[in-house]
């Protein structure tokens, strides 16, 4: 039986408040804001679901009916294939369920700050060690759909998580112990999520994508820490997570929940980004710093730049901020395009454009910003030959840069 109503609630400042209810009727899905919460300042998605009373509808089918705000909570990709997976398992055609029932599922463990209830099913998990190779192995045959050995466990750890590439929300110490990402923080770890490579990845991905956190660190972009995490066999990336400081949530939305739009269709451009950054954080140094980001994109061909990869976090005082930089690696969007143009141009962009934007957008030093990313970017070929990527990636790779 279908979910038919579903409370969505905020952790925030230690407190869990209910922000209003979900329901679905005739293949629509309503949503009403609680009276209490239409009493405080706090604003969750100023453009798509401004708090007002009374009952709201979604009238886009951006997210099958469902706003964006609360679409930010479901996972696509990887967390997706892995519910659709564990459905099947019991017997349950994954058609068949709404998408309050996937956020059913979601319940307490979905990224930022919102959760459901009633929850569907508590997936079971422990806090012993994992091991890194198992899971990797467990991905790779659920990929390949030839196994469903360990769906619970890879469900717990990464069912929340969005993006193509299998992901598991875990705990590491300094000691680079790994425990599963649980609610409840362990003393001595932080939160994580560690990435694995699909059938398609070259198997230096992992060092890849840590290369270009270390470039984009060193290119002055906001981002997380992270960590190569090496085995027998791999090594594998690793990013703290920015939506848990310690054990408090942090409410996030993307660009493409605040804004309606399809991830997967190249609509955005960073034209838009400059401006919507400005506009939502009022703060001039959140826009640069979106130019500087827009600047590394370019030079370091990270081209799977869609609108789920650019996120804002609401702060304690609810001002909205730019979130920490992700996703950032050698990547191709759709034909080889950026997903996210800039002044139009997807294919061939170049610093031109950069200029442009510059230039239209009123970016101060933009000079030096530019300057100080194509510093940070020269630093590929140092950082390839400590990690010892092969001959074939670095040529791929360092051929495409735009320095």
């Amino acid at each position: 039986m279908s979910i038919q109503t579903i409370n969505v609630h905020l952790h925030t400042n230690n407190k869990k408040i209910k922000v209003g209810t979900l329901a679905y009727k005739s293949k629509k899905i309503y949503f009403e804001y609680d009276k209490e919460f239409l009493k405080t300042n706090i604003e969750l998605s100023p453009y798509k679901l401004p708090k007002k009373d009374g009952v709201h509808i979604c009238q886009e089918n951006t997210f099958d009916g469902l706003f964006g705000v609360f679409a930010d909570s479901l996972p696509d990709g990887w967390g997706k294939l892995l519910l659709d997976r564990y459905l099947l398992s019991k017997g349950i055609n994954f058609r068949d369920i709404t998408q309050l029932d996937r956020l059913g599922h979601i319940g307490e463990f979905g990224i930022g700050a919102l959760s459901y209830e009633p929850v569907v099913e508590n997936i079971a998990f422990n806090e012993d060690e994992i091991s890194l190779e198992k899971i990797a192995q467990s991905s790779q045959k659920v990929l390949q759909g030839t196994s469903t050995e360990l769906l619970d466990t890879l469900l717990a750890i990464g069912g929340s998580s969005a993006g193509a590439r299998p992901k598991a929300m875990i705990q590491i110490d300094n000691e680079n112990n790994i425990i599963h990402g649980s609610q409840t923080l362990q003393k001595g770890y932080q939160h994580y999520i560690v990435k694995f490579p699909n059938s398609l990845d070259d198997k230096d991905i992992g060092k890849i994508e840590y290369i270009y956190s270390m470039m984009a660190k060193d290119a002055k972009i906001d981002i997380p820490n992270t960590k190569l995490l090496h085995t027998k066999t791999n090594s594998y990336f690793a990013i703290q997570r920015f939506d848990r400081v310690q054990d408090q949530r942090v409410h996030i939305h993307s660009v493409a929940g605040l804004t309606h739009t399809d991830f997967r269709m190249p609509t955005v451009d960073y034209d838009d980004l400059l401006a919507l950054t400005l506009h939502l954080t009022k703060d001039v140094s959140q826009q640069s710093m979106m130019f500087r980001l827009a600047v590394f994109n370019l030079l370091t061909h990270n081209r799977d730049d869609h609108a789920k990869n650019f996120s804002f976090l609401l702060d304690k005082q609810n001002n909205w901020k730019l979130s920490p930089a992700y996703d950032l690696t050698f990547s191709f969007g759709p034909n080889g395009e950026h997903s996210t143009t800039y002044l139009g141009e997807g294919k061939n962009p170049t610093l031109e454009h950069i200029h442009k934007l510059a230039k239209k957008h009123n970016i101060k030093n933009s000079n030096h910003i530019i300057s100080e990313v194509q510093d940070g970017v020269k630093n590929f070929k140092k950082y390839a030959k400590e990690l010892g990527i092969s001959q074939s990636s670095y040529k791929n790779i360092s051929g495409s840069f735009l320095i």
